[in-house]
């Protein structure tokens, strides 16, 4: 080898080497992801936030300009409600957790110390102090006593209290997968601005907060070792189901149309949980689902913090909307699932409904479903020509009442034209 080409290894070998030291290591802290592309590219406003930005993600962004003021103004009011003249008693606390806080997220954040723990405390407390209103208001709604009135004023002139829509939005924009703060940041702020009378973890005020579906398990769950308030979100809801992955098949079935054809009954489920869908003596159960504005980006999130490699949660979100999506190829099947009063469309129109849970399977991945059984005895259901049949005859002769007793009176009047015949061929033989 000349010494033209040693060189020119050497250079190839020492800028890989470069390459390799600049990669970042993956962490088994990282809870806080990007959404990967593939996903994002399908309807990435799903995924973006509308009105607030939170964490490092979308940090500085223009458009967000009149929630960074107003994150400015909760803090003014949580020291001035703590009577305190600045943040000095906070910074000693971030600056412990900032380097765990750092390894949440699964890019690099390319702040400064200065800007990350400000971004912190700031993000942080404005969240804290927007449950804490909402709870507020909700206990002197309950009891409107003296203290609890005096306590409110310490938040009026508040411009987000007054808007459903930008209280609607805020909640939305919370359950974004990159709108995220550590969950132990939070707590750990609202353990230090805590009032005398707030009893309850941040975890049970967030849980408050966003109305979390159905009952859900006691208040000694929400003390679970959380990731953020999506993870808390997802773990509520699937708070019951079985910790093991999903079971192998081929998630495939039937539409609504086709298994109403084939006799299967449809019926809204009396629970509200993932794992209340059953299929028992020929009825399906699901569990009824309110679909409004924000259902699409809920769902987009929850499914994409599911489907990042480095999640540690299981696709149960992902199965859900699979398994839905199996029953809507249209808006036909949409009309089926509503009259059973398992689908409640705030969207108004069916076929809109129908595209957005055609979509939202683009580019998802999945090689199991928690659902595999109830897949496996649909598709049983509906092989057997017995079940067609009996639904057929259902639905064209007992569809209504005039067309039953039309069907009762053709088979007794065949029954009387045979016994006249078999009548007349007795009388005839004699």
């Amino acid at each position: 080898m000349s010494n033209h080409q040693f060189n020119q290894v050497n250079h190839v070998s020492i800028h890989i080497g470069n390459m390799l030291r600049s990669v970042p290591a993956t962490s088994p802290e990282h809870s806080i992801f990007r959404v990967l592309h593939q996903l994002r590219q399908v309807n990435e406003k799903a995924y973006e936030p509308v009105i607030l930005a939170i964490g490092p993600y979308h940090h500085g962004n223009d458009k967000f300009k009149f929630m960074e003021e107003q994150k400015l103004r909760y803090l003014q009011q949580l020291l001035k409600r703590r009577k305190e003249e600045s943040v000095d008693r906070y910074m000693p606390t971030l600056r412990e957790l900032e380097q765990q806080a750092r390894n949440c997220y699964e890019e690099t954040i390319d702040l400064s110390q200065e800007k990350f723990l400000a971004m912190m405390l700031i993000d942080g407390c404005f969240i804290i102090e927007l449950l804490r209103k909402y709870i507020l208001n909700k206990s002197i709604d309950e009891d409107d006593s003296d203290r609890l009135r005096h306590c409110r004023s310490c938040y009026l002139d508040d411009p987000l209290g007054e808007s459903d829509w930008l209280q609607y939005h805020l909640r939305r924009d919370l359950l974004l997968l990159e709108n995220q703060l550590p969950l132990f940041v939070l707590s750990k702020l609202y353990d230090l601005t805590r009032g005398p009378d707030e009893h309850h973890e941040f975890n049970v005020v967030a849980i408050e907060y966003f109305e979390f579906e159905g009952e859900g398990p006691d208040r000694n769950w929400a003390r679970g070792n959380w990731e953020h308030i999506l993870h808390l979100y997802h773990a509520w809801c699937t708070n019951g189901l079985p910790r093991e992955p999903s079971l192998p098949c081929t998630p495939v079935m039937p539409s609504a149309i086709e298994l109403g054809e084939s006799g299967v009954r449809f019926r809204a489920a009396e629970g509200c949980h993932l794992g209340d869908i059953k299929f028992e003596n020929g009825t399906l159960e699901i569990p009824v689902l309110m679909v409004q504005d924000n259902t699409e980006s809920k769902y987009r999130n929850l499914i994409a913090y599911e489907q990042h490699p480095q999640s540690r949660v299981i696709n149960y979100f992902t199965d859900y909307v699979i398994f839905i999506d199996c029953l809507i190829n249209s808006s036909k099947d949409v009309k089926v699932l509503r009259s059973a009063g398992i689908i409640e469309n705030w969207l108004g129109d069916d076929e809109v409904l129908a595209q957005m849970f055609n979509k939202m399977c683009d580019n998802i991945v999945s090689y199991g479903s928690c659902y595999s059984e109830i897949f496996e005895n649909l598709n049983a259901h509906c092989k057997k020509r017995r079940n067609v049949w009996m639904a057929t005859l259902r639905r064209e002769y007992f569809h209504s009442p005039w067309a039953f007793l039309s069907v009762v009176a053709a088979i007794m009047l065949l029954l009387l034209t045979a016994a006249q015949t078999l009548y007349s061929v007795l009388s005839y033989q004699k």
